[in-house]
């Protein structure tokens, strides 16, 4: 499996893990406000504030990036493209991913923005190798 296969397995992860401190932040605070609810998740998350609530939008916003690089790296590497600079930019691509999560849970709204459009452009980078 190569470098830029793993990416696609973690831009697949990263979003789950993201969810997952939000729950185990809730799990710390639920003896003040009940905790995590994994019988109505959705409503749960529609009840949180701050952080968490930055958590569950970057887990979102994961979730709907994931499909364009899953996409790129697949048609680079159906047009034998060089996959080194596959594998470069993929990890680039991870790497810009968790620099995203980070800035969303500090709340850097316009730095998360630059972040998000480094993501895409890198993206856009895979693409134009197929």
């Amino acid at each position: 499996m190569t470098i830029a296969n793993w990416c696609v397995l973690a831009a697949c992860v990263l979003p789950v893990l993201t969810v997952g401190l939000a729950k185990a932040g809730a799990a710390r605070l639920s003896r003040q406000n009940g905790g995590y609810d994994n019988q109505n998740p959705r409503e749960w998350e529609a009840k949180l504030g701050g952080w968490q609530a930055r958590a569950v939008a970057a887990q979102n916003n994961g979730f709907e990036a994931a499909p364009l690089f899953i996409a790129a790296v697949v048609l680079a590497q159906q047009a034998l493209a060089d996959q080194s600079r596959i594998d470069t930019l993929a990890m680039l691509f991870i790497g810009l991913r968790v620099a995203y999560v980070a800035v969303y849970l500090l709340n850097l709204g316009t730095i998360r923005t630059l972040v998000w459009t480094a993501g895409l452009a890198t993206c856009v980078a895979i693409l134009t190798l197929a």
